[in-house]
């Protein structure tokens, strides 16, 4: 049985012109052959895989061929090649620094040094991974890298050129070898399957050149591995199988699910992903760079920056006319940021669903609009349970106020609609309803939409500045709306007021005798703060609820007011008396309180 050899070795490139990926270094190492002007030490630096120590190799030989070509390869014909090919050269030395890293070695190294070389013009010594070498070996190896023999050359190769001395560095000619493109992997795969006899999809090809990360090495490492997986037919599947690796068919349904809202089916998909074993985590970060191909895929100028197979390019171009530019810049900050959190994250699939969640709201449009304040997206997996709680007899009110709305001159449509509105509201909070006299919903919009391109921040208007406050706008406002604005104002907050937001978090403002607003602190301290941006954040709660009326009282709570705060467990346990349905959800869901 002929004796098996993995195709990193058996396909090793043996000539500059069969190396892979490294054009540019290839051609200076040939024109300096041709010359004759040789360095008398040479650093190869880059990352694992991609030919450094090859190039050292054929460099050698190139340098010590009795009969080079005119190109600067070797001859591969004469004493000194036939030698080299099979590894009897004496003028040739390999040395493996991480292995022989101490002062003994070099000084070996050293003696060798002196004696010339019997057949060839230079004694090459090439020293792998010479990072790993001590400092007292940097050290001794000084003096001589820096005025060697006349018949001596250096090559010197790492991983990590950081690590290498200063002094040594500026004693070297520096060549940085680049990481092998997808493309250019996946050609060489095609050459190496052709000569193997072995049949492939290009598709799983690269996988297989993602997988290895610019590695050649690896690549042809994970190619054997396939092969034998497969059995000499190299498809996509069985390759994602064979790795491990998430099918790209899941992105682009999740993709196309998130442009359409359809939450649900995106929780199915998301539950089947990780059924299969794989990491929520893992699935995030691979969505952000599939949208991020999906970004680059828009603009033929940035077309070039997607290193996948001519397929998949396809697939990205026919999706990147389906979304939105803001869509994906959107999809792409809330994944960056899951991303930040994940580790951190106690539930993790709970940070994934709703990563996913609000990916599939982008194009939702906003429900709500004219109602005085900008709402808060319904959430559409939600939306129907929402529906079903409001109460039956408020709809002939909403009724009345749409179809007021919808008839006659816009005077009378505001007019209609404001009162059945407000008189709705103000009969549910026990406050008697005041008339509108010449409203106008129209009106009130064009307010809206200017207020909305507005960020009041406590302390960026002055509390007597006229465009801060809305003139006679005396619009009701819930307990809900008060703490909801008070929340949005503590989030806008600059961050040289961080200090006094994060307390302002844990008050709760109380609506006493309407439209007066209390707000109670801990201590003087609290209190003091609170009261030097008082004319800001009252500024801002009346133009947020849309009542010039508003006034804030803030006082000390004493002893007594104080209450315990509740631990999560606790904050869980009440929640789950007062809404018997977060039980049920929560055992439907299998969920446990980290």
């Amino acid at each position: 049985m002929e004796e098996y050899i993995v195709s990193a070795r058996k396909y090793r490139p043996t000539t500059f012109d069969t190396v892979v990926g490294q054009q540019a270094l290839t051609t200076t190492l040939k024109n300096a052959v041709k010359s004759g002007k040789l360095a008398h030490a040479y650093l190869f630096c880059g990352p694992r895989g991609v030919g450094k120590t090859t190039c050292a190799r054929i460099f050698a030989k190139a340098i010590n061929c009795l009969t080079p070509t005119e190109e600067g390869e070797a001859c591969g014909h004469c004493e000194s090649c036939q030698a080299f090919n099979e590894q009897r050269s004496f003028n040739i030395f390999e040395l493996d620094a991480a292995s022989n890293n101490s002062v003994e070695h070099i000084k070996t190294l050293m003696e060798q040094t002196r004696i010339p070389p019997q057949v060839g013009k230079y004694k090459v010594f090439i020293i792998d991974e010479v990072h790993m070498l001590s400092t007292a070996a940097f050290n001794a190896f000084l003096k001589t890298l820096e005025e060697p023999p006349a018949h001596v050359i250096f090559i010197l190769a790492t991983t990590e050129k950081h690590k290498i001395l200063p002094t040594i560095l500026s004693r070297c000619q520096i060549y940085d070898f680049e990481r092998m493109t997808v493309r250019d992997t996946i050609d060489h795969l095609k050459s190496v399957a052709a000569k193997e006899g072995i049949q492939y999809e290009e598709e799983a090809l690269a996988v297989i050149a993602e997988k290895a990360d610019g590695g050649m090495r690896d690549a042809l490492s994970i190619f054997d591995q396939a092969v034998s997986f497969c059995q000499g037919n190299i498809t996509y599947q069985k390759v994602i199988e064979d790795l491990n690796v998430l099918d790209s068919e899941y992105y682009f349904k999740i993709i196309d699910l998130a442009v359409e809202n359809k939450v649900s089916e995106i929780m199915v998909l998301l539950n089947q992903i990780i059924k299969k074993g794989f990491d929520g985590g893992l699935l995030i970060g691979g969505l952000a760079k599939h949208v991020r191909n999906v970004l680059m895929a828009k603009d033929p100028q940035t077309l070039p920056l997607l290193e996948v197979s001519d397929q998949q390019r396809e697939r990205y171009q026919q999706q990147a006319q389906k979304c939105e530019t803001r869509f994906l810049y959107d999809a792409l900050r809330l994944m960056n940021q899951c991303d930040i959190n994940y580790r951190q994250s106690s539930n993790k699939r709970l940070l994934v669903e709703l990563t996913l969640i609000e990916v599939a709201q982008l194009t939702q449009p906003d429900e709500g609009a004219g109602n005085g304040r900008k709402p808060r997206r319904l959430k559409s997996l939600f939306k129907q349970l929402i529906q079903q709680s409001q109460p039956k007899k408020a709809a002939p009110q909403v009724a009345a106020a749409e179809g007021g709305e919808s008839s006659g001159t816009s005077e009378s449509r505001g007019t209609r609609g404001s009162s059945s509105s407000s008189d709705s509201s103000s009969v549910r909070r026990g406050i008697a309803p005041k008339k509108a006299v010449g409203f106008s919903w129209n009106k009130l919009r064009e307010k809206n939409q200017v207020k909305s391109k507005m960020q009041i921040i406590p302390g960026s208007l002055s509390p007597n500045d006229p465009n801060s406050i809305i003139k006679d706008e005396e619009l009701d406002f819930s307990q809900q709306d008060l703490e909801f604005q008070w929340m949005m104002m503590c989030n806008r907050m600059p961050q040289r007021l961080s200090g006094i937001a994060t307390r302002m978090k844990n008050m709760n403002p109380v609506i006493k005798d309407f439209p007066q607003v209390e707000v109670a602190v801990d201590n003087q301290l609290a209190y003091d703060q609170i009261m030097e941006i008082k004319g800001s954040i009252l500024s801002t709660l009346r133009i947020y609820l849309h009542n010039t009326k508003i006034t804030m009282d803030v006082r000390v709570t004493e002893q007594k007011e104080k209450v315990r705060i509740l631990t999560r467990s606790e904050q869980f346990k009440m929640m789950e008396e007062k809404y018997p349905a977060v039980a049920k959800l929560r055992d439907i869901l299998d969920l446990e309180l980290a």
